[in-house]
């Protein structure tokens, strides 16, 4: 059986494994990558920001997550798919 890990590879999603913010947990939203401590999918995150919302407003619409912590999985996002090409 594939590893979570490598089957994110194979769709060209994100690896997470890397990032400290993200965790996966076996039962929880189907263990997909989630802002640790919360329910937030770290994809959703990075979504968001390519269909071109502000900081700010995925601020406002994730108020649990600091503005620094936003960046950080949008970077970490973006560092990944350079590395992967």
């Amino acid at each position: 059986m594939a590893s979570l890990d490598s089957i994110a590879k194979r769709e060209g999603e994100i690896d997470w494994t890397d990032c400290e913010l993200v965790e996966r947990i076996p039962g929880k939203v189907s263990g997909r990558p989630l802002v640790r401590g919360t329910r937030i999918l770290a994809d959703t995150i990075v979504q968001d920001a390519e269909l071109g919302s502000s900081l700010e407003e995925i601020h406002e619409n994730y108020p649990d997550l600091s503005m620094a912590a936003i960046q950080r999985l949008i970077s970490f996002a973006h560092s990944q798919r350079r590395n992967s090409l």
